[in-house]
């Protein structure tokens, strides 16, 4: 893009001049010049051409001098630069033009070998004034943007959960910086069916946030309509696949559990496998059924999984941000913590189970910034009244 450069110039021959010197770099696209013969009519230029970078401004000149102009300048284009350029060199006048925000001073007669020299280095203080800006513009909007995104994903969690005498329930999220599209959900199908589930989202930021909104709302229409866990799982795949959401995709465990019976039947679409709490028996993980991630393969067949929970079991729900949260050494949590601890939460509520573990979690971690949400489930079958 060529530099538009104003020469503001009461000087007649003035103009025909620098055509003439800057011929080559004019022809090239390099510089496109703009004359005015005082700072009136300069300042009626600036109004009339966008997007000006530069004026070169004589100090001696008729209806409106440069330093008046300078003066001027600086209140209405405050990201343009000004050059100098007058035969009255005295110090005098260079620190009068300095002082009125002048960025450079050149005397007359023009060396337009050295003009040339102060024009791209003027240019490109100007162009990394702006560059600049522009950066912290685009930087808030990506702050208003996270800022959305956090709202939309805290909006989306349960904010409160039952009180029942056959059920306890209770879930858990600490978000990252950089906000992820982890999300838990829960709801009755009927008065003895808990449908209830936990999910990830690849990538981060808005799209992520508006890809779990997505991914939820077509778990939950079409878990209502009272499908089994793997069908249900089943068509969300194809909707989200035909729907080709740029390449995104979701993990997802959804299970429905008979507080009747205890009754567990559950599909898994590449989540981490929950983990089944007994106080008589060291916690386990479900089978991997296998599934793959949801949005990828349209038509894939999802496995289902049935299990018993006897009264007081229960299984613990939880995203990869548990498991690879690193401290500040570079240490990741891993597998083999998580059980540990929740082989000390065997008999404890649904509450104490995520409040142990996030705080467990946030122990480990310590100041090291969390660069995946830590999202976590907690579901124990009470038995019947």
């Amino acid at each position: 893009m060529a530099v538009r450069i104003l020469v503001v110039d009461d000087e007649p021959d003035l103009e025909l001049l620098i055509r003439q010197k800057f011929r080559k770099r004019i022809r090239e696209e390099d510089y496109e010049f703009h004359f005015a013969a005082n700072g009136l009519e300069a300042l009626a230029r600036l109004d009339e051409i966008p997007d000006i970078e530069l004026v070169l401004t004589d100090l001696n000149m008729p209806e409106m001098d440069g330093l008046t102009l300078l003066g001027d300048l600086a209140e209405r284009a405050p990201l343009l630069r000004a050059v100098v350029v007058s035969a009255y060199g005295d110090m005098e006048n260079i620190r009068a033009a300095m002082n009125r925000g002048a960025f450079d001073f050149i005397t007359k007669p023009i060396d337009f070998q050295d003009l040339e020299v102060t024009i791209d280095k003027t240019v490109r203080e100007v162009r990394g004034v702006r560059a600049g800006i522009e950066a912290r513009r685009r930087l808030r909007a990506i702050q208003r943007e996270m800022e959305l995104a956090v709202q939309i994903q805290r909006s989306i969690l349960p904010k409160s959960f039952p009180e029942r005498h056959d059920v306890d329930v209770h879930g858990e999220m600490m978000p990252a910086l950089s906000v992820g599209g982890d999300f838990y959900d829960f709801y009755f199908l009927d008065d003895g069916r808990l449908a209830f589930l936990i999910g990830d989202v690849s990538g981060k930021g808005m799209s992520a946030a508006l890809f779990m909104a997505v991914s939820r709302s077509l778990v939950k229409a079409t878990a209502l309509t009272g499908v089994a866990p793997n069908e249900c799982l089943k068509h969300v795949n194809d909707l989200l696949c035909a729907d080709d959401a740029a390449g995104m995709f979701v993990t997802l465990f959804y299970g429905i559990l008979d507080t009747r019976s205890g009754a567990l039947t559950y599909s898994n679409a590449g989540h981490n496998p929950p983990v089944v709490l007994s106080g008589n028996r060291e916690p386990w993980s479900l089978r991997n059924l296998g599934g793959i991630v949801l949005g990828v393969q349209p038509g894939h067949e999802y496995a289902a999984g049935a299990v018993e929970l006897q009264p007081g079991e229960g299984v613990f729900l939880y995203t990869d941000g548990v498991t690879d949260a690193v401290n500040e050494g570079g240490a990741r949590y891993t597998q083999r913590r998580l059980d540990a601890r929740l082989r000390a939460l065997n008999s404890a509520s649904a509450r104490e189970i995520t409040a142990a573990v996030l705080e467990d979690v946030r122990a480990f971690v310590q100041d090291a910034p969390p660069h995946d949400d830590i999202t976590m489930l907690a579901v124990r079958y009470l038995g019947k009244e």
